[in-house]
């Protein structure tokens, strides 16, 4: 079982071919988990394992052998991020002492969906406490249950958060897939700092329920992958309408009949893409690459059209956290409330806790975000909706709408982040830039994908647009994976060549 970076696909094969069973698949992954995250390179990327993973697998062995697959992802072991609620023996805890033990008393509506498809829930990642919600001066990828968690690509930077440890756990090879969540940069910020795809969908094409929230009306879950291919496999698993979430009733009818028809290699053969030069400028090295991989686009038939500026989005910024803290506020108690088993029943108290353990809780950074968000008023808040509505505003009809309907585009394209920093006291892990916002406030959908490497370490290529246009976007970055072939397995140098 020491065969490397199996895809979705690959495993399916084998199991199919009478080769490998899910229970070997599951027991291979643990072990990794064990010799690579636990010992060896020490990542901190995975909080705890599924104690019923085994036995799982061995019921879905069972099925196969008696009526065959459910499908794609029949016996296939996937991660979770660990503010994703599961109703088993394993917590939901966002990686806060906190929430320590918390058990929820059902899965998540896109937990449901992934075991109705046959998945293997491997266990819980870790992730940047609170998903980054606790303070301003956080340190990405580092929770007080968990620790810090590590870039496989050098153990001395950052891994970006808060999906820190669905992207170390899939990167180096940890499970077949993970998933994270994000609010505004937390599925591909990590995605492109560990070289992996990452995909942030359209709010509400999957569903909220079961999730701790951040703010509802950014908040989305994703999946995390090392293949295009198979992060189209997950979503189409993940989405679907949810009578507890009112966002997803609005969800296009791709993830209904998969994405397979967009991922062919002629997909960016005529399609007018936008430059985002607004998210250029801040490295040199990953402006050099982000060069290459516009030439690459255009030797795949794309039309590349220069001169989109996004710069807009930028200057709501402190609408969009008057934004945060107000949704976190009642998100954080509509959630606790709803948790007969949570220790805290509500950010007040998460934050006395917080206080009461500040030793073991905030030995590195406080708590100001939280406390910022309890002050707050509610969503009421004749400030608070008139902030919610400029930020659609500039990231929709003024943002990327426009954009495209000036451009006649079929979609954006931009470098996703800068290199990963290193883990200290003065940059904390930080980045120069991240072009996440402009699809994250406005709630559309953005695929990164692996291009290259600067310093050492991996940087992606980043694909965003309309709302609903996942298949077109996961189309795009599928031609460019096809034809950069620019991911590699990582080899846990303590720093980066």
């Amino acid at each position: 079982m020491e065969q490397p970076e199996r895809s979705i696909t690959q495993w399916q094969e084998l199991m199919a071919a009478g080769a490998v069973s899910a229970v070997e698949i599951v027991e291979h992954y643990l072990a990794r988990i064990d010799a690579i995250d636990h010992d060896g390179p020490t990542l901190r990327s995975v909080l705890e394992v599924n104690p019923d993973a085994v036995a799982i697998a061995a019921e879905l062995d069972d099925e196969r052998r008696r009526r065959g697959p459910r499908g794609p992802l029949h016996g296939i072991p996937v991660l979770l991020k660990d503010n994703v609620d599961t109703g088993d023996g394993m917590t939901t805890t966002a990686g806060s002492l906190a929430l320590e033990g918390h058990r929820a008393t059902r899965d998540a509506f896109l937990v449901a969906r992934l075991r109705a498809a046959g998945v293997v829930i491997l266990g819980k990642t870790n992730l940047s406490e609170w998903a980054n919600a606790r303070s301003t001066q956080s340190i990405s990828g580092w929770s007080s249950r968990g620790g810090q968690t590590r870039n496989p690509y050098a153990l001395d930077r950052g891994p970006c958060g808060s999906s820190s440890g669905s992207a170390v756990a899939v990167a180096a090879d940890l499970a077949a897939a993970a998933v994270g969540t994000e609010t505004d940069g937390s599925i591909v910020c990590p995605a492109s700092i560990n070289g992996i795809v990452g995909v942030k969908p359209t709010l509400g094409l999957v569903s909220r329920s079961g999730i701790i929230p951040v703010a509802a009306s950014l908040d989305t879950a994703g999946p995390m992958t090392r293949s295009v291919a198979d992060a189209a496999i997950l979503l189409a698993a993940m989405a679907g309408g949810d009578p507890r979430d009112a966002a997803t009733r609005d969800a296009g009818d791709d993830a209904a009949a998969g994405y397979g028809a967009f991922l062919v290699e002629a997909a960016l053969r005529g399609a007018r893409l936008g430059v985002v030069r607004s998210c250029c400028g801040k490295h040199e090295g990953t402006d050099a690459l982000f060069e290459r991989s516009l030439d690459v686009l255009r030797g795949l038939g794309a039309d590349v059209v220069d001169g989109v500026d996004l710069s807009g989005i930028a200057a709501v910024r402190e609408q969009e956290m008057k934004v945060m803290r107000v949704e976190l506020k009642a998100g954080i108690d509509a959630y606790l409330r709803e948790s007969p088993g949570a220790p805290v029943r509500s950010l007040a108290e998460v934050i006395a806790f917080n206080q009461r353990h500040a030793e073991r809780v905030m030995p590195l950074f406080g708590q100001e975000f939280l406390e910022m968000a309890r002050d707050e008023v509610g969503l009421d808040d004749p400030a608070y909706l008139e902030a919610l509505a400029t930020c659609r505003r500039a990231a929709r009809e003024e943002g990327i709408d426009r954009a495209l309907r000036e451009g006649r585009l079929d979609g954006l394209v931009a470098p996703t982040a800068t290199p990963a920093r290193r883990i200290d006291g003065g940059t904390r892990g930080s980045l120069l830039g991240l072009c996440a916002s402009p699809a994250a406030v406005a709630g559309y959908p953005h695929v990164t994908v692996p291009a290259g490497f600067v310093d050492g370490v991996p940087v992606g290529l980043s694909f965003f647009g309309a709302a609903w246009q996942e298949g077109r976007l996961l189309g795009y970055a599928h031609a460019f994976e096809r034809a950069a072939d620019a991911r590699r397995a990582p080899a846990f140098p303590e720093q980066a060549a």
